[in-house]
């Protein structure tokens, strides 16, 4: 099993070995055996530019997600990220949770993506499979009960 994963960016509350073993924690449960994601942490104007660019929104979101197929040779899943902690900063605050606690959702929330997952948006989005299967993984990874923290709350915009 390989899983490279490179984390760069803008600084934020949460450890480089962090970022990967949660990413790590997500592709083991998916059963993805091979992968290779770049997580970037990014300030809210070069969030805002992918999400114009990539996804034609306006402004500033938690995180973006890009599946980018498979390496031939090695089969690896390839993959790209960005989460704005400034936005996260801003959820973290609205959903009472901390910021630790939103920026290991955005980075669960983002390889949940690259591996294939997706959700709908608007009110299905927190009854979706995809959301479900991230509160599971978040409270397994914040070493408390599952689904509490923002259960039934409004839900935030997110690619």
């Amino acid at each position: 099993m390989t899983h490279v994963i490179d984390v760069d960016g803008v600084r934020v509350p949460l450890a480089r070995r962090r970022v990967v073993d949660i990413a790590r924690a997500v592709l083991r449960s998916e059963r993805v055996g091979d992968a290779r994601l770049s997580i970037a942490f990014v300030d809210n104007r070069r969030i805002a530019l992918l999400n114009r660019h990539h996804l034609g929104h306006q402004g500033a979101t938690d995180v973006i997600s890009f599946a980018l197929g498979t390496e031939r040779r090695e089969g690896a899943l390839v993959g790209d990220i960005y989460i704005a902690p400034d936005v996260a900063r801003r959820n973290a605050t609205a959903h009472r949770v901390s910021l630790r606690e939103e920026l290991t959702r955005l980075v669960v929330h983002g390889v949940l993506h690259v591996v294939g997952y997706d959700h709908p948006d608007g009110r299905g989005r927190q009854r979706s499979p995809m959301w479900r299967k991230q509160e599971r993984l978040v409270g397994v990874l914040s070493r408390r009960a599952p689904m509490r923290s923002r259960a039934g709350r409004r839900a935030r915009p997110a690619a």
